[in-house]
């Protein structure tokens, strides 16, 4: 990678800042605020004794996931879609992204038939917001399933996770590949690029679009591989929020 200094100082291999302040709220069974640069969201896991009823009695539990904007989480107020009466496509095909990179990472006869649902509520967008919200979303997710065992919901020995996740964007900009875009960078990106990871770097969904000029195999190539450096630099974020004492 070239040593290119972008517009926050940052190289083109760098991540923002990123923080967790796990256990937010006092009110869900696991929280965390997440924040990378000026993105930032909130993740609260919600946790059922029992399951949607096509899943009842299979012995198997469910985790879902909501994603939603504050009106004032962007430059200009956009309208809550509560009150325009319909979810957009946008909000659900990131809900379904997040549900999704989250059940790649459980177990879910172990965790039983119970239901986890992860509310992903962006309070601030500067860029990459689903790819915040999937990050953050696992540390609450994880909190969320010891506070079950520790209720007897799941089996003291259950191994409901079976790795981390995490996600970040990466993106072309002047023929230079890119990790965790701003929204500056992401509106002027040729390829726009959102890739989520396990802990061992195996690849659980990539989205990657040509704005501009088709990338090549070698282009893909180096995103790939700044997404799985970024994923392990948010790893190890994620373990380092789950390994403190929560107040």
């Amino acid at each position: 990678m070239t040593e290119t200094t972008r517009a926050d100082g940052r190289v083109v291999d760098q991540l923002r800042p990123v923080t967790i302040e796990r256990g937010w709220s006092a009110h869900a069974e696991g929280s965390a605020l997440i924040s990378f640069g000026g993105t930032k969201v909130l993740c609260t896991a919600s946790f059922t004794n029992g399951v949607p009823r096509w899943l009842t009695g299979k012995g198997k539990g469910w985790v879902t996931a909501e994603y939603a904007m504050l009106p004032r989480a962007t430059n200009s107020r956009n309208d809550r879609e509560s009150i325009k009466g319909k979810v957009g496509g946008r909000t659900h095909e990131i809900s379904r992204l997040i549900g999704r990179a989250l059940r790649a990472v459980v177990d879910t006869k172990a965790l039983g038939e119970n239901t986890i649902v992860i509310d992903c509520d962006v309070l601030q967008a500067d860029g990459g917001t689903r790819t915040a919200a999937i990050t953050g979303a696992y540390v609450a997710l994880a909190d969320a399933i010891e506070w079950g065992r520790a209720k007897g919901f799941v089996g003291k020995n259950a191994k409901a996770l079976l790795d981390s996740v995490s996600a970040v964007s990466v993106g072309i900009i002047d023929g230079e590949p890119m990790l965790d875009l701003a929204y500056v960078e992401d509106v002027r990106a040729e390829t726009d690029m959102n890739v989520v990871v396990t802990g061992r770097g195996l690849f659980v969904e990539v989205q990657g679009t040509a704005e501009g000029a088709p990338f090549d195999k070698r282009e893909l190539d180096a995103l790939l591989e700044l997404g799985v450096n970024g994923c392990g630099d948010l790893r190890e974020a994620q373990l380092a929020a789950l390994a403190q004492e929560l107040a």
